[in-house]
């Protein structure tokens, strides 16, 4: 296993590695385009990069950020949202049996946009499947449930979007999802890890019987340019 020091500033490091090509930067502020994902980063807490989020951020718009807030400037609010548990799988898990998994690619998107509309809506954009693999499954001709893969440096995958449709919930197609993904990633020399707030005591649950430790608490925090 490489360095978990990488984890402790997740979008930062993910947007200089894996996600490269998708970067928007200026100076010393990196984020995803916002039709991509809503997280923003930078390399330390409390820098003064005022004329690059003015550029990055565009009014009116909020981003998302992980542990290192910049300087907040005129014209900027932030908030803390939450503290995250930010949780690692370290060693395979049992496979759990189920429906066919099916790899969704863009003749999936609306039925994921759909899904995520419904039970993930804060953080899943158009296009978000652009960060990584996405999995699902379908019942009775509708998308039950899916897993994706998000933030990625060498050596680590962020699992995300791990949501079940209501009218499927308790069928066991989330653990399914989560034990053949984290599986995978842990074959090909990748640690999954995740983010989950504390409060959502089902996913932390689930999490835990599927494999996953806590590594260390997160602050999650929202910058938001004014009109």
């Amino acid at each position: 296993m490489t360095s978990d020091d990488v984890l402790d500033n997740p979008i930062w490091e993910a947007l200089r590695s894996r996600h490269r090509d998708l970067a928007l930067a200026r100076g010393e502020v990196a984020r995803y385009p916002a039709q991509v994902a809503p997280f923003l980063g930078v390399p330390r807490e409390g820098l003064d990069v005022s004329d690059a989020l003015a550029a990055l951020i565009e009014p009116g718009e909020t981003t998302l950020v992980l542990d290192r807030m910049p300087r907040v400037p005129p014209g900027f609010e932030a908030k803390k949202l939450a503290m995250l548990a930010q949780m690692v799988c370290t060693q395979p898990v049992e496979r759990v049996d189920g429906p066919e998994i099916v790899e969704l690619d863009e003749s999936h998107r609306q039925d994921v946009l759909a899904l995520t509309a419904l039970v993930y809506p804060h953080y899943f954009r158009p296009y978000t499947m652009r960060l990584g693999r996405y999995f699902g499954i379908y019942q009775e001709g509708r998308l039950a449930a899916i897993i994706g893969e998000r933030m990625g440096m060498d050596g680590w995958q962020e699992i995300s979007a791990v949501c079940t449709h209501p009218d499927f919930l308790g069928r066991g197609y989330a653990r399914q999802l989560l034990a053949m993904l984290g599986n995978d990633n842990l074959a090909r020399g990748r640690t999954p890890f995740l983010h989950v707030a504390h409060e959502n005591s089902r996913a932390k649950e689930l999490y835990l019987r599927c494999g996953y430790t806590l590594r260390r608490d997160i602050a999650f925090f929202s910058l938001r340019r004014g009109d």
